[in-house]
């Protein structure tokens, strides 16, 4: 009796069972890796919030510079390209999918 139980048992694990679990968790895995809408609207207001903390530090280093003239900002790459250009490159793919940008 064993010997006709085992591999009733071993086949259809083997050629049933391990495919479908390796399946399962490729399928989990690509489904992890792509953005959800709800992500995308995380990504838009996060983006929105740090454009506008950006320009209430330029806001509060011209008044401070104003005061007092010794003042030197101690932000790295004020308005550099360099910094901006992913901002920038976001910004544009928002906009080519419609979303306003404030």
């Amino acid at each position: 009796m064993e010997d006709i139980l085992v591999p009733i048992v071993v086949v259809p694990t083997i050629f049933i069972g391990l495919p479908w679990i390796i399946l399962h968790y490729i399928t989990r895995w690509k489904t992890a890796a792509t953005l959800t809408n709800d992500d995308e609207a995380l990504l838009e207001e996060l983006y929105q919030l740090a454009k506008r903390l950006d320009d209430r530090m330029d806001t509060v280093e011209r008044l401070v510079s104003a005061d007092h003239p010794e003042f030197q900002p101690a932000r790295i790459g004020r308005d550099d390209e360099d910094d901006t250009a992913t901002l920038r490159q976001f910004g544009a793919q928002l906009e080519s999918k419609g979303r306003t940008i404030r």
